[in-house]
C-alpha cells in the first residue's frame, strides 16, 4: 500500500519518511548529486514565475490570480505536513506573528509584484527583486544582535542603490511600465525583505514547512479579499488556457517545489550555497523575458543588473555575523 510519507519522500531530495521529520531540525550534508538538484530546482523554478505571472495577469485580475493561488499553495503544504505525522496547527500565541509575516511576503512582495507586472516586463521586476539581499542587509545592521556591514559591505549597498537608480533612468525600463510600476517592485522587495528578515526571528525552532504553509494561507486569503474589495471579479473570458497554465505553473513549481527545494538546501548546505539564487536568477529572468515574449533589452539594464549583482556580492562579503552572549 503506497503511503502518503513517501509520496512526500519523493518530493523532498533526501528525505526519510519519518512521521516526526517535519517538526525535528535535519542535519547533516546532502550528496553531490542533490545539492545539484535541488539548485537546478531553485533555479528553473524561481527564475521562471515572473514570465509566469506576467502571462497571468494578462488575463486574470492580479488580487484574485494571486491570493487564491498563495492559498492553495499554503493548504497544499499543510496538508504535505499533516501527511507526514507533523504539527498543523500552530502554538495559540503566534497567529500575530504569523499574520504580520505572511502580510508582508504575500500580500506586501507577492501582491506588489503582481500588480507591478500588468505593465512592468518580467525581467525588469527580476532583476530590481534582485535587491532583497540590501535590504535585509540594512535591517541586520540596524538591529541590535544583527549581522554587520563591514566597510566591504557598505561599498556594495552605495553599489546597489545605484544600479537601481540606473535603472529608473533608463528608457528600455520605464518606457512600458512607468515610474510608478517599477516603484511597485520596489516596494515589494522591501516588503518581501521585511517579512524574511521577521520571519528569522520569529519562527526559530518551528517547522519552516508548517509556518510557510500558514504564511502562505493568512496571506493568500488577506491577498483575495483585497482584490475582492477592490471589485476584482474572473468570468469565462479570463479563465483562458494561457492563464489558467499560468496559475498551476505557479502554483505547482514556483510555490511548492521552488520552496521545498530551497529549505532542503538551506537546512543541508547553507545560506551561501542556496543564496546563490539571488545571482543566477536574475539573469535566467532576463533572457526568458527576451526569449518566450520578445521583451526589450537595452544596455541600461544590463548594466543595471550586474551593477546589482556586483552590490549584492560585495554586501554579502561584508558581512559580519554578531553571535549573543553564551546564557544571554
Amino acid at each position: 500500500m503506497l503511503q502518503p510519507s513517501r509520496i512526500v519522500s519523493a518530493i523532498i531530495p533526501g528525505h526519510q519518511a519519518n512521521p516526526g521529520s517535519f517538526q525535528s531540525k535535519e542535519s547533516g550534508h546532502g550528496t553531490l548529486w542533490q545539492t545539484i538538484l535541488a539548485l537546478a530546482t531553485v533555479y528553473v523554478c524561481w527564475s521562471t514565475t515572473y514570465l509566469a505571472i506576467k502571462i497571468g495577469v494578462k488575463d486574470l485580475p492580479p488580487g484574485l490570480f494571486g491570493g487564491i493561488r498563495v492559498t492553495t499553495a499554503g493548504l497544499c503544504l499543510l496538508t504535505m505536513v499533516s501527511l507526514m505525522g507533523g504539527r498543523v496547527l500552530p502554538d495559540s500565541g503566534t497567529w500575530r506573528g504569523l499574520f504580520l509575516v505572511g502580510t508582508l511576503l504575500f500580500v506586501g512582495g507577492n501582491g506588489l509584484i503582481t500588480m507591478a507586472e500588468q505593465t512592468v516586463d518580467s525581467g525588469v521586476a527580476a532583476i530590481i527583486v534582485a535587491t532583497v539581499p540590501l535590504f535585509m542587509a540594512l535591517m541586520e545592521s540596524a538591529t541590535p544582535g544583527g549581522e554587520r556591514l563591514r566597510w566591504l559591505g557598505w561599498i556594495g549597498q552605495i553599489i546597489g542603490i545605484s544600479g537601481v537608480t540606473l535603472l529608473f533612468s533608463g528608457r528600455t525600463v520605464v518606457a512600458h511600465g512607468g515610474y510608478s510600476g517599477v516603484a511597485l517592485v520596489v516596494a515589494s522587495a522591501f516588503c518581501w525583505s521585511l517579512g524574511s528578515f521577521l520571519q528569522r526571528r520569529l519562527s526559530r525552532g518551528r517547522s519552516p514547512y508548517g509556518q510557510a504553509g500558514w504564511h502562505m494561507v493568512l496571506g493568500g486569503v488577506t491577498m483575495t479579499l483585497i482584490g475582492l474589495a477592490s471589485g476584482e471579479t474572473v468570468s469565462s473570458e479570463n479563465l483562458t488556457h494561457r492563464a489558467i497554465g499560468a496559475f498551476f505553473y505557479l502554483l505547482v513549481v514556483g510555490s511548492l517545489l521552488g520552496f521545498v527545494a530551497y529549505v532542503w538546501l538551506l537546512r543541508h548546505v547553507g545560506t551561501t550555497i542556496a543564496g546563490t539564487y539571488a545571482y543566477v536568477n536574475p539573469v535566467l529572468a532576463v533572457g526568458l523575458g527576451v526569449f518566450w515574449d520578445n521583451e526589450p533589452v537595452g544596455w541600461t539594464m544590463i548594466v543595471g543588473l550586474a551593477v546589482i549583482l556586483l552590490g549584492v556580492g560585495l554586501v554579502r562579503m561584508g558581512r559580519v555575523v554578531v553571535r549573543e552572549a553564551v546564557g544571554s
